[in-house]
């Protein structure tokens, strides 16, 4: 692997461990409606932006909390992190949230890490070199039916509860199941996996779906292109599944083409 590689899957277990400490307990407050914010949520940033710096002095971070600098989706290295993707769940008890660190190149993702501390699993994928999931190498579900399929449809404010509920209908009338349980980026480590077929939002932050995109593509699965125009600051939509379903869903959610 790739020396930012194997930094990159080190520190993201490493940065899980820290959090996990905190699981169900770290005093919580809002930073707007649903959108919940611990106190372990600066911490680990803290510690994953500090390592990063101390590691590749020259590359740009972006993390949820703590922003970026200017101009740094021009950066030829850009680190995006997340240091607890799915808070709310982490803050009530629910073992269902994951450190989440994604590295652009170029403005193109090409090293993902996610660690699922409560359940011990340490996700990494680099361009070309596959995905895997505890030095197991993990591929997308086969499943070529959409009446078969389940998806995940993450919800967000920054959408309508109607569009929210639009996109619901026509993925159920689609055939599809559907699930939401709070964590983009577990949720594309699920399809990573084969858990599930897809994961779709209406928009979705970049550093919820950074590392994840990577996962999924290098799992033998599909994205739309995400990283357009703004993304990287302000987010996009996003469409993750396998090869077979690409086109049914994109059809069925409204997305022009998955790449």
């Amino acid at each position: 692997m790739d020396d930012r590689t194997l930094f990159c899957r080190q520190l993201a277990q490493e940065a899980g461990q820290r959090a996990h400490v905190g699981f169900g307990t770290s005093p919580t407050s809002m930073k707007g409606r649903h959108d919940v914010l611990t106190e372990m949520d600066a911490a680990v940033e803290r510690f994953i932006r500090s390592s990063i710096t101390a590691r590749y002095p020259h590359d740009a971070v972006l993390g949820e909390e703590e922003g970026g600098s200017a101009g740094v989706a021009q950066a030829e290295w850009l680190w995006i992190i997340d240091p607890i993707d799915g808070t709310a769940n982490y803050a009530r008890g629910i073992a269902h949230y994951c450190v989440s660190i994604g590295v652009l190149r170029h403005g193109v993702p090409v090293i993902g890490a996610l660690h699922d501390p409560s359940h011990e699993r340490l996700y990494i994928a680099e361009t070309d070199q596959g995905a895997w999931m505890n030095d197991q190498r993990i591929a997308v579900s086969p499943c070529a039916d959409m009446g078969a399929a389940t998806v995940e449809c993450g919800w967000s404010t920054r959408r309508t509860t109607a569009d929210y509920l639009a996109m619901v209908t026509r993925v159920m009338n689609a055939g599809c199941a559907m699930r939401r349980a709070g964590s983009g980026a577990l949720g594309l480590a699920d399809v990573a996996a084969g858990r599930m077929e897809a994961y779709c939002e209406l928009h979705i932050n970049s550093w919820d779906c950074a590392a994840g995109i990577v996962l999924v593509r290098e799992a033998g699965g599909h994205t739309n292109n995400f990283f357009t125009g703004d993304a990287v600051g302000s987010g996009n939509v996003l469409v993750a599944t396998n090869h077979a379903l690409a086109k049914p869903l994109a059809d069925a959610i409204g997305v022009a083409s998955l790449t």
